[in-house]
């Protein structure tokens, strides 16, 4: 394949041709008998975007689940109407995701028992750690007696038991290519399948580890790291309050670092942490869409004192820590777009900025989305010997930084195969 008049980042125009990987980059290239051509006219070509967290499985069983989170719906009335319009899925199951409890409360199994249809519920909080099912879904995995029917998204003594229906991982797929994703890290803790999908998919199981406030085992996850660095399997350490950030950076300084080690989130970092995960070389993988998707309730539930704590970038990169940003898809957004955008803008649903200093340029926010799988905080270019994934975009460079716009992806090629065009 040959993409003739590409506009790369620095705005030098070349012709590109691939094989499985990039074969050659040079101002001007004949096409051999055959080649199959594609014409940039002069639109930006970027590695292919690569977001670094997120959920394949979820973010697809998605697609045929009913959305209850606060911009949905917005009181127990809502609630009710939108799980009794609620198409049941195969298995006989309503699923619903995204619930938080500004709509109608902490939901219990008393709750949706008087709100939902007698069909088996099960309805995610938007922070993914936990489920809450109604009187029928509980009886359905065998825990009629459970007292508020609230459970952890990780206990998977329950969620084993639910019949397996494949959700469409090709429609998410799709969709992935279309805002020119060729790759993805499944963040998934235990991750026990093989994920399908056109883009390359690298999985963090087995060192993946939710932290939670109420089991901060500082000891225990000393062991679990140096076990995990012993395999040579490097840690991603789930931490979204600072908190879980602490105990995190005190047990690797414990327990010592593997060059892949990662912290996922960091939704909260105190100005004290900073410097500690610069020391560490840690890498941040971060979502600055939530501050788009959710500032608003955060300037609610976070206290004006430690706002400046959400979602820091600027500050992380200022001081050196190694960075990359993904979506958390499905409890983010999946356009990478919108989460470059929030990076730069970093304003809430109704328009307010939260933390305009960890604002970056528009190219920093593009780049930090075309890491590998390996080595999220290193942005791969378009030279010869790198994979031939390709994003290529309608406009020339300045263009699409001042745009941001996953409406500006006109083809994906992955493995020198194209697999979008617009």
């Amino acid at each position: 394949m040959l993409i003739q008049r590409a506009s790369l980042l620095g705005n030098k125009v070349v012709d590109i041709r691939l094989g499985e990987q990039i074969e050659q980059v040079a101002e001007s290239l004949r096409p051999l008998p055959g080649e199959l051509v594609l014409d940039a006219g002069f639109g930006t070509v970027l590695p292919g975007l690569h977001d670094h967290h997120l959920h394949v499985y979820s973010a697809a069983a998605e697609l045929n689940s009913v959305r209850v989170g606060p911009q949905d719906v917005r009181d127990s009335d809502g609630l009710a109407q939108a799980l009794t319009r609620a198409v049941p899925g195969a298995d006989g199951w309503i699923r619903a995701v995204g619930y938080h409890d500004t709509v109608a409360g902490p939901l219990d199994r008393d709750l949706l028992d008087a709100l939902a249809p007698p069909n088996p519920i099960r309805v995610q909080h938007r922070s993914g750690v936990m489920w809450t099912l109604n009187s029928a879904g509980l009886a359905a995995v065998g825990l009629a007696d459970h007292p508020d029917g609230r459970l952890r998204s990780a206990d998977r003594a329950w969620s084993d038991v639910l019949e397996r229906t494949e959700p469409p991982l090709d429609a998410f797929s799709a969709g992935l290519a279309a805002y020119g994703v060729t790759g993805v890290t499944d963040a998934t803790p235990d991750l026990d399948i093989t994920v399908r999908i056109r883009q390359r998919v690298h999985v963090l199981a087995p060192g993946k580890r939710i932290l939670h406030d109420d089991a901060l085992d500082l000891d225990a996850l000393i062991t679990w790291i140096s076990d995990r660095h012993t395999e040579g399997i490097p840690v991603a350490l789930h931490c979204v309050t600072a908190a879980q950030l602490v105990v995190a950076i005190a047990a690797l300084r414990v327990a010592g670092r593997h060059p892949g080690d990662r912290i996922e989130h960091a939704a909260m970092v105190p100005a004290d942490c900073i410097a500690d995960l610069a020391g560490l070389g840690v890498t941040v993988v971060t979502q600055p869409n939530f501050v788009a998707e959710r500032g608003d309730q955060y300037r609610t539930d976070v206290p004006a004192t430690e706002q400046d704590q959400l979602w820091r970038l600027a500050s992380l990169r200022y001081a050196g820590v190694p960075v990359a940003l993904s979506t958390d898809a499905p409890f983010g957004d999946s356009d990478p777009w919108a989460a470059m955008r929030a990076a730069v803008h970093r304003r809430s649903p109704t328009g307010q900025v939260l933390n305009a200093a960890e604002c970056v340029d528009a190219r920093t926010a593009l780049t930090l989305f075309l890491g590998s799988a390996t080595q999220p905080a290193r942005p791969r270019t378009v030279a010869p010997g790198q994979p031939a994934d390709l994003c290529v975009l309608s406009a020339p460079p300045r263009e699409a930084l001042g745009q941001l716009d996953a409406g500006l992806v006109v083809a994906t090629v992955i493995g020198g195969a194209m697999v979008f065009t617009r």
